[in-house]
């Protein structure tokens, strides 16, 4: 996984963003880092590199499971950041079900669209945690 310097950057993005979350936002805004640090390593145990077609189940399953933690704290705070977010990795849920129906589209794409959603979220967890904190500061409270 962490063979190309794209990949490389990209985690090193999400460390970062996970701990300026950590550090720095509130309740939800950890909730939504954690989640997704987790998600990130544990897709790293179950991706197979060998696997060209077909849909990729654990995967699915690990982004079903954080489109769910999504959607809770859409449902339980009342940040604007975990709609983007959950819509984000709705997009990512869906592509999963692209390769369900069977409609092939390029591996290239697939990945494309993944990764791209998956630096959405990062963006819009930044985002978040920096209005928390600014929040925060405003009120006197850091």
């Amino acid at each position: 996984m962490f063979e190309t310097l794209p990949s490389q950057i990209g985690a090193a993005v999400a460390v970062c963003v996970t701990a300026f979350a950590f550090l720095k936002g509130d309740e939800p805004e950890r909730i939504g880092a954690g989640a997704y640090i987790l998600a990130f390593l544990a897709s790293l145990l179950v991706q197979d590199t060998g696997q060209l077609d077909g849909t990729n189940w654990r995967l699915l399953c690990i982004d079903s499971v954080m489109l769910g933690v999504y959607a809770a704290l859409v449902w339980k705070t009342d940040r604007a950041w975990p709609i983007w977010v959950c819509a984000l990795q709705s997009v990512i849920v869906l592509s999963h079900v692209l390769t369900i129906v069977d409609v092939r589209p390029p591996l290239s794409a697939f990945y494309a669209v993944i990764n791209l959603a998956s630096y959405g979220v990062l963006v819009a967890i930044a985002v978040g945690t920096f209005w928390a904190w600014q929040d925060r500061v405003a009120q006197g409270l850091e």
